[in-house]
């Protein structure tokens, strides 16, 4: 399978999952020019866009992924929240499974500071190959087997946040939202401990804050933690996902 990340922070966050004809839509938080240009303007290719909640970081283009004839998923708290209706919008149900195409989707509940966030767990039936993502979380209540592909939010590090609220540069209020409502360095470690296996192949770090976090530090901590090849989701990248070789 192949990653395309087109966005990933609160500027906006988009990608598309790839394989073979068949492509899936994660988030639409950027421009719907910027959606098109990603899937070089072949839309009949999609079979979905998945929508973890309402903030427009994540679902900005909701409505013009609709009304191009893309059917999005999503929660019924989130589909309530964003205030939007069409045929084309699927409100699912947690631990529900759906299929798109080649692919079978599992929502399933996170924790956020947001109506009834998702995060959701991906299963390629033709290859087996199955991708977890899971992002704008402080807690994640569920363990998984069997994860190839591991695509969660590292958003920011405790310790640089603790700093900047003893220099005066950071207002607690803002500390305190940060550490409710994202996984930071050290939660995110916690989240793969137990859920890292010898079928993973990949960690991708998504959502990572522009002003308290530092993408090299976390990419070795968590290679060093986990042994598993780890990279930082940034716009324009492009990421193979592949079982084999290994």
């Amino acid at each position: 399978m192949i990653l395309r990340v087109l966005g990933s922070s609160s500027h906006g966050n988009c990608y598309i999952l790839e394989r073979g004809e068949q492509a899936l839509l994660i988030e639409c938080g950027v421009s719907w020019k910027e959606i098109q240009q990603g899937l070089d303007f072949n839309l009949s290719r999609v079979g979905a866009c998945l929508i973890s909640h309402e903030h427009k970081d994540h679902s900005k283009s909701a409505r013009e992924v609709m009304q191009a004839g893309i059917n999005v998923y999503c929660s019924p708290g989130t589909a309530e929240a964003l205030g939007i209706s069409s045929h084309r919008l699927h409100t699912v149900p947690p631990l529900k499974q759906f299929t798109v195409g080649d692919f079978i989707v599992l929502p399933f509940p996170v924790e956020h500071d947001c109506a009834e966030p998702y995060g959701y767990l991906i299963y390629c039936r033709s290859t087996g190959e199955k991708l977890l993502f899971a992002t704008d979380t402080y807690y994640i209540r569920h363990r998984f087997s069997g994860l190839n592909y591991i695509m969660v939010e590292c958003n920011h590090c405790g310790d640089v946040l603790k700093a900047y609220v003893e220099e005066g540069t950071m207002a607690v209020p803002r500390k305190n939202r940060l550490l409710e409502s994202h996984f930071s360095l050290e939660h995110c470690k916690e989240f793969l401990q137990v859920n890292v296996t010898t079928d993973t192949r990949k960690i991708i770090l998504l959502h990572l804050s522009d002003d308290n976090s530092d993408a090299e530090r976390m990419v070795r901590e968590i290679t060093d933690l986990t042994g598993i090849d780890t990279e930082v989701a940034e716009p324009g990248k492009v990421i193979e996902l592949v079982l084999y070789p290994y």
